[in-house]
């Protein structure tokens, strides 16, 4: 017997046994268990004594009313119990009020929200007067009052710091102001914002000409805090009121910067809470429209303030006077290039600056204070011109030429280069004021070939030439003697740029471009300045049939570049060019810009041969009969252009282009 077996055994005398308990559960008569067994009378009585014999073998399985029974008994009735309560349907009329009661409450909150962002925008506003106030009725009419009275500092510098602040305080004040206050007070009833923000966006515009000089201004306040100690001394006093909380005149004169924008921030918030269906759809739109385009407004004034403050950097780093800087400049491009020497064919660092109006030609300068670049040379927008040079010693070089000089200049990339003579090309476009010769050069029919020497003819000795470098020449580009160090010297055509020896060139003339002082210019133009123009024909006659000029025939070529030739008579390093109207007969000449060749091959004939397994892989050779030529390209690639070239036309490939 075990212990409390007295009080179990209580308790199961009022309550009944373990298996009373179960069988209640189970909707079973406890009678079936005590019933003996005997033949089965009928299906009830085959189905109770299943049953029992089902519990017999459950209070089998320990002693009756012990706790196995009992545990398994409960597991079966909370399994039931939670079962019917998970699967117990929820009403439609519970479903509909509980969706109901939460639109209800998101209903309420939204409203809620749009309220507060309201009321937000109401007391804002109110702090926004205050400091409106506080600038226009404190500082400005402080310092405004001391300028007129003491003459301590100009007036004219007051009204330039505080610009139109005084317009938009009273705008504030007077008018925005009060009508936020009516709306929210009346709130309860008509909950709308956005048709008084759109009655009043468009005065928003006014705050581009505050914005515009609002740089200036913090630098009139710097100049004169140090320039005027009663300046100073204003400003400190009126800095140090309770109204001021301590803080600078700049400070305060952030707020309206910021204002506009956080009238858009709040007119989204506030749309983005508003329902679809709500009266105030329609003006809030239209509201936020109007004041998102004077946010555009503003940031228009900042971008030409932040060009305007571009331009004065350059100023600075270029060390222009004020009477040089015009405000109304825009810069355009600004980089780095190579400046190109004509008489000792060295590169210069460089830098150029394109404006609307002009172009600048500086170097840098190695000073630790003042100006960072030197001006050389400015070449006004109405009288420039820019071309690709297309010159095979300097690559990606271009020309520019002015009235008082002429740049030859070399861009870092070939991009770079099409990238300045597009940008001083639009510059071009874009300024009004041409000069007329041009125009009517441009406007004329013909090839860019024909154009350029018609404008070299009318404008000659009106513009600053570009001068032959002298390594490009080995003669005298007039009369095609050569040069040589100690009778025949070089000297440049001050009217065309050409290299000439003495005798070519012991001529002067006016030229206008250098103020019509007499320089030296060479044969040629002294006749056409003279009005003395030589005669094609004699021209001609004394230039012989078959000479041309190397730079002539190699703007039209199919081949051009140096070349090493070496025949029986040794090595000789040339200008070699195969021209495109003449593909039979390879021209050498001893510089690039020579007016008569030295050598001329006919090509038919010849044969490309295979390079020596001695040779360098620059080298190419041709042979006909008996004779050699071997030449040595700069590299491999020039090598296998001009193998291609010279075999095309052996074989009578460019045969077809003799016309063209």
């Amino acid at each position: 017997m075990f212990a409390g077996g007295p009080l179990v055994a209580g308790v199961m005398a009022e309550t009944g046994s373990v298996l009373d308990l179960v069988c209640k559960f189970e909707s079973i008569s406890p009678d079936v268990q005590t019933k003996p067994r005997g033949p089965p009378v009928g299906r009830d009585s085959q189905v109770r004594e299943g049953r029992a014999e089902k519990y017999s073998l459950l209070t089998n399985s320990g002693p009756v009313g012990g706790a196995s029974c009992q545990w398994r008994g409960l597991q079966t009735f909370r399994r039931r119990v939670s079962n019917s309560r998970l699967t117990h349907p929820v009403t439609p009329n519970t479903r509909d009020k509980e969706e109901e009661k939460e639109e209800k409450r998101k209903k309420q909150t939204n409203t809620e929200k749009l309220h507060k962002i309201v009321c937000e925008l109401l007391e804002t506003e109110k702090s926004y007067v205050r400091r409106l106030h506080l600038l226009d009725q404190g500082f400005f009419s402080a310092l405004l009052a001391e300028a007129r009275e003491a003459g301590s500092f100009p007036e004219d510098v007051v009204r330039q710091i505080f610009s139109n602040i005084s317009s938009i305080h009273q705008f504030h004040s007077s008018f925005l102001l009060p009508e936020l206050e009516r709306r929210v007070s009346d709130w309860a009833w008509n909950p709308r914002i956005g048709d008084v923000l759109q009655k009043v966006a468009p005065f928003l515009k006014m705050y581009g000409e505050y914005v515009k000089g609002f740089d200036r201004a913090m630098e009139l306040i710097s100049t004169w805090m140090e320039k005027s100690p009663r300046f100073e001394e204003l400003m400190q006093q009126l800095q140090k009121q309770e109204v001021s909380a301590n803080l600078t005149l700049q400070h305060h004169m952030l707020e309206p910067i910021q204002r506009i924008p956080r009238y858009e921030m709040l007119l989204k918030d506030y749309l983005k809470k508003l329902p679809e269906a709500s009266p105030d759809q329609g003006d809030t739109r239209k509201a936020l429209e109007i004041i998102s385009e004077a946010a555009q407004h503003s940031n228009a004034a900042i971008a030409d303030m932040e060009r305007l403050e571009k331009l004065w950097e350059v100023y600075a780093l270029l060390g222009m006077g004020e009477e040089m800087v015009d405000p109304s400049n825009r810069l355009l491009r600004e980089g780095p290039v190579l400046k190109i020497s004509f008489r000792k064919n060295t590169r210069k660092e460089s830098h150029l600056f394109l404006f609307n109006n002009m172009l600048l030609y500086c170097v840098p300068r190695f000073s630790l204070t003042g100006p960072r670049f030197l001006i050389k040379a400015q070449v006004d927008m109405e009288e420039i011109q820019v071309r690709e040079m297309k010159d095979a010693e300097i690559p990606h070089s271009f020309l520019v030429s002015g009235t008082s000089c002429t740049l030859e200049l070399q861009a870092r990339s070939h991009s770079d280069m099409d990238a300045w003579i597009k940008a001083i090309e639009d510059a071009m476009n874009q300024n009004e004021k041409k000069s007329e010769s041009f125009k009517a050069v441009t406007s004329s029919p013909g090839s860019e070939e024909q154009k350029v020497e018609v404008v070299e003819q009318q404008e000659l000795g009106k513009r600053a030439p570009r001068w032959i470098r002298d390594s490009l020449v080995s003669m005298c580009m007039c009369c095609g003697d050569k040069f040589n160090a100690l009778i025949r010297r070089r000297h440049h055509c001050r009217a065309c740029g050409q290299v000439v020896c003495w005798r070519c060139s012991d001529f002067k003339a006016p030229l206008p471009y250098d103020g019509d002082r007499l320089n030296r210019v060479c044969r040629n133009c002294y006749g056409i300045l003279a009005g003395q123009p030589e005669s094609p024909a004699a021209a001609e006659r004394r230039r012989g049939v078959l000479e041309k000029e190397a730079g002539e025939v190699s703007e039209r070529s199919l081949m051009c570049g140096f070349l090493t030739m070496t025949d029986k008579r040794g090595k000789s390093r040339g200008w070699f060019v195969i021209p495109r109207d003449e593909p039979l007969v390879l021209y050498m000449y001893l510089a690039p810009q020579d007016v008569k060749a030295q050598v001329t091959i006919p090509l038919p004939g010849y044969r490309v041969r295979e390079p020596s397994p001695g040779d360098s892989g620059c080298v190419f050779r041709l042979s006909q009969s008996k004779l050699l030529l071997t030449f040595l390209a700069e590299s491999e690639e020039l090598r296998d252009r001009w193998v291609e070239v010279i075999s095309g036309v052996v074989d009578g490939d460019f045969w077809g282009q003799q016309g063209d």
